[in-house]
């Protein structure tokens, strides 16, 4: 599960060469279902290994898969010290934070409301833009905050939602906490100035999540001793190598080739394809209140990001 927002904002000089407008959007669109099949995917791992071991596996199956595409390309570097902040603070909050609170929260939510309450990052980065960037908060804006909160008003409805469920409370706060995480990375991101481009950084922040992860999973819960089988190596494959690796480098690509309010808006079809195929593989139900909040959430997320 890469960054999108953060891979939507950041737009440093990059060492490829430009991809065409048609392959751009194709690219994009692959980006878009892997991201969001890849929610789903992890629901299913995380019924057979714990949170932690979940990332940790992943974050070295990534690192693994990103350093020889570097090397290929010719485009490995070691970090400036200017970049190292950034470094620390993606692979801190955004590597380990979020997805750890994400994986512990899909132990208790379904994969088609873990993503919605996930994609309400954007809602906090613009709260905290205004709080620590001094970014302004247009009428528009404003409007699609409070469209967002609507949404979240919807999910915890208690018509819909049982506030005795101490599991699903549990859950949903792993889950949005792990949303504010990410929105915190996200606004240092944008304070940030880039020396390298993110996409030749990734290495080195999925090796430093990989190594914190795997000593707190060590100290937390010893040695792990999962079931191995082919599903479960073929899930962690997925997870690693095309729903973190190749999409963050796919994505890399598209950044360069489409114009920002494009991959801004266009990223916000991830959850969409989270929900169908957590309904599709899952055979989670796709209930009128979540659609509902879907709705709102993702609707004043594209207004405050066009306006």
């Amino acid at each position: 599960m890469s960054d999108p927002v953060i891979a939507a904002k950041g737009r440093p000089v990059a060492a490829n060469a430009d991809i065409s407008a048609r392959a751009a959007a194709a690219l994009f669109a692959d980006v878009v279902l892997a991201w969001g099949t890849t929610w789903p995917v992890m629901k299913l791992i995380v019924q057979e290994i714990s949170p932690l071991t979940m990332t940790a596996i992943r974050s070295w199956i990534a690192a693994a898969t990103v350093l020889p595409m570097l090397l290929y390309q010719g485009s490995f570097i070691v970090p400036k010290r200017g970049d190292m902040p950034v470094v620390l603070c993606i692979s801190l909050l955004h590597m380990v934070g979020f997805a750890v609170l994400v994986a512990a929260g899909l132990q208790y939510v379904p994969a088609g409301k873990a993503i919605v309450l996930g994609y309400t990052t954007p809602l906090w980065v613009a709260i905290g833009a205004r709080a620590f960037l001094g970014e302004a908060i247009t009428p528009w804006r404003a409007l699609g905050i409070a469209l967002g909160l609507g949404g979240l008003g919807v999910i915890f409805s208690p018509q819909v939602f049982d506030w005795s469920d101490s599991s699903a409370l549990l859950g949903c706060g792993f889950v949005l906490l792990g949303a504010a995480c990410w929105a915190i990375s996200i606004v240092y991101v944008r304070a940030h100035r880039w020396l390298a481009s993110p996409f030749q950084l990734l290495f080195w922040q999925v090796l430093i999540a990989a190594v914190l992860l795997t000593g707190l999973g060590l100290a937390v819960e010893g040695v792990p001793q999962p079931h191995w089988t082919p599903r479960l190596a073929l899930l962690l494959l997925y997870a690693g190598v095309v729903g973190h690796a190749l999409a963050y480098w796919a994505m890399s690509m598209v950044n360069r080739s489409l114009p920002a309010i494009t991959t801004a808006l266009g990223v916000l079809a991830t959850p969409l394809v989270g929900l169908a195929s957590a309904a599709l593989f899952l055979g989670e139900p796709v209930e009128p209140s979540l659609l509902i909040a879907t709705a709102l959430i993702l609707g004043g997320i594209a207004l405050g990001s066009s306006r």
